[in-house]
């Protein structure tokens, strides 16, 4: 039951957004057995909204936060919230950008509806300086400050690399990891990149020729953009796009930062995994790949082309063996040496 209604939220969030609705997802869980899909459905980044009136002590009711912030933490940890909306007092050991909503004074006993509202009647509803200083109203917040939806806040760059995503129509820029592998990015007329070359076989031969391109798309509702499988043995059709292309500054990206690429929760990785990202990481001493190929997942340790697996979905890779451990459990722990995205 818990399971169907988080699939209600999620149903009703998306569809309402797909109408041009801006929806902020509400997000609840029980215990730790709730986790695994209690926030799933909501992308990373997100403005969400918590309450804690029911883990707050009142009436008859006892206090609840050690249960409470067990959930929060984990939803701070999955989501990484731009903005957390929270109805009620929030918790002191609550992190994070927090918008306070009073419960009380926003509740329907404050709503009148034999008369229609005022602009002074709406002064009832700010939180102000008796309760937080510069805190935004619900209906300021809401109209005027932008924020998330179901489908989660607007993609912005988090990486140096991701520079070369942007530019002027019609420049080429080139990239060189540390280990000399260079990539060629295309700038459309719209200014993104639209097509990529790779100088590299990502360290399977057989899924990636060198060279081969790509295609990077964008997600029309949140701009997020996603690489196509390899196009191996490129053709003209590909490549004429890079002729006579006016070449920008070559970009030298550091790989020997791996903080950088690390991937900071399991959300982090199914969200590259969406993109369509190729990645390449170590873990106990060894090193694997992952990219993606015929609609499939790939895994592979590095330069062995015979051990790689096929998986459908993120979570099906997530249950690879690395060594005597489930990527599952150290996907956060790996060393990232590179990721398209």
């Amino acid at each position: 039951m818990q399971l169907y209604n988080v699939f209600r939220n999620r149903w009703c969030g998306a569809y309402w957004a797909s109408k041009g609705i801006r929806v902020i997802p509400t997000v609840n869980w029980g215990d730790e057995s709730t986790f695994d899909f209690c926030f799933e459905g909501i992308e990373k980044g997100s403005v969400v909204a918590v309450s804690t009136y029911m883990a707050s002590e009142h009436d008859n009711s006892r206090d609840q936060k050690e249960w409470f912030m067990a959930g929060y933490n984990e939803m701070l940890r999955r989501i990484e919230p731009e903005k957390i909306i929270c109805y009620n007092t929030p918790f002191p050991e609550m992190q994070g950008d927090i918008v306070y909503v009073d419960y009380e004074r926003s509740s329907w006993k404050y709503m009148s509806y034999e008369r229609s509202f005022q602009k002074e009647n709406l002064e009832a509803f700010k939180i102000d300086g008796a309760y937080r200083k510069s805190c935004d109203t619900i209906e300021a917040y809401l109209i005027g400050k932008g924020g998330g939806s179901a489908y989660g806040g607007k993609w912005r760059p988090t990486q140096a690399k991701d520079s070369r995503l942007s530019g002027t129509p019609g420049e080429i820029k080139v990239a060189y990891s540390k280990r000399g592998e260079k990539t060629e990015t295309l700038i459309g007329d719209d200014g993104k990149a639209i097509k990529e070359i790779h100088y590299s076989t990502h360290g399977n031969g057989n899924i990636h020729h060198n060279p081969h391109g790509h295609i990077i798309t964008y997600d029309p509702m949140t701009g997020f953009p996603s690489w196509s499988d390899p196009i191996n043995g490129i053709g003209s059709d590909f490549l004429k796009c890079f002729i006579w292309r006016k070449l920008m500054p070559s970009i030298i990206y550091d790989t020997s930062a791996p903080e950088e690429n690390r991937f900071k929760t399991i959300s982090d990785f199914k969200w590259s995994m969406k993109r369509g990202a190729e990645i390449e990481f170590v873990w106990d001493d060894r090193k694997y790949g992952i990219s993606h190929a015929m609609g499939k997942i790939n895994i592979y340790i590095w330069d062995q082309p015979s051990s790689t697996r096929c998986f459908e979905t993120a979570d099906d890779v997530l249950e690879y063996m690395v060594g005597s451990d489930r990527l599952r459990d150290v996907i956060t722990q790996v060393t990232v040496l590179d990721r398209t995205i």
